[in-house]
């Protein structure tokens, strides 16, 4: 395992998109689960849905979907705590290109921004509920919702906002460095 200690100083920046934090939320008894990640810069959310369990095998598989479906720029670094659904960190290495780091035990505040949204995501789905009884598309849908609320760290922009910008900036980069 790599320590957040290890993960490099300019993650800590949001200067660069493609850095992000990851969790998981519970449901009742521990029984069902959804995966969160949140991008550092732009706030953007993804949720992933965990149909059978969270383990590792199953995590992992999630989590290698998700991941593959993002250009290789957003692919950079994952934050994420001890669990052992991310006993499989290593093949999601290999199989995404991002480097995972983990945060110390017990301490939330070194992965802050998805802690925040899990919180806002607990709107959606409370403490004790079951979260297997939602699908894919409700987790879209829930995820689009909070991507198109206005944040004060975006400037008052959207993270779906932010997100369009960043990828607007990085395509006008690419034609300047092709002609």
């Amino acid at each position: 395992m790599s320590s957040i200690h290890e993960r490099p100083a300019h993650v800590e920046s949001r200067l660069q998109a493609g850095h992000w934090q990851g969790d998981l939320i519970l449901g009742s008894s521990n029984g069902s689960a959804i995966a969160t990640l949140v991008e550092r810069k732009t706030r953007m959310t993804i949720l992933v849905f965990l149909q059978s369990d969270h383990s590792a095998q199953t995590v992992g598989d999630a989590l290698i979907g998700a991941f593959s479906s993002l250009p290789s720029s957003l692919r950079r670094t994952m934050t994420r705590d001890q669990g052992n659904e991310m006993f499989h960190h290593k093949r999601i290495e290999t199989k995404t290109g991002l480097r995972i780091y983990f945060a110390d035990p017990h301490s939330p505040w070194q992965r802050e921004t998805n802690e925040n949204t899990n919180g806002l995501l607990r709107q959606y789905f409370p403490k004790g509920t079951d979260l297997s009884q939602w699908d894919q598309d409700h987790l879209n849908a829930v995820a689009d919702e909070l991507n198109g609320r206005p944040r004060a760290c975006l400037k008052d922009r959207t993270p779906h906002q932010a997100m369009r910008r960043l990828r607007h900036r990085t395509q006008a980069h690419t034609i300047r460095n092709d002609r």
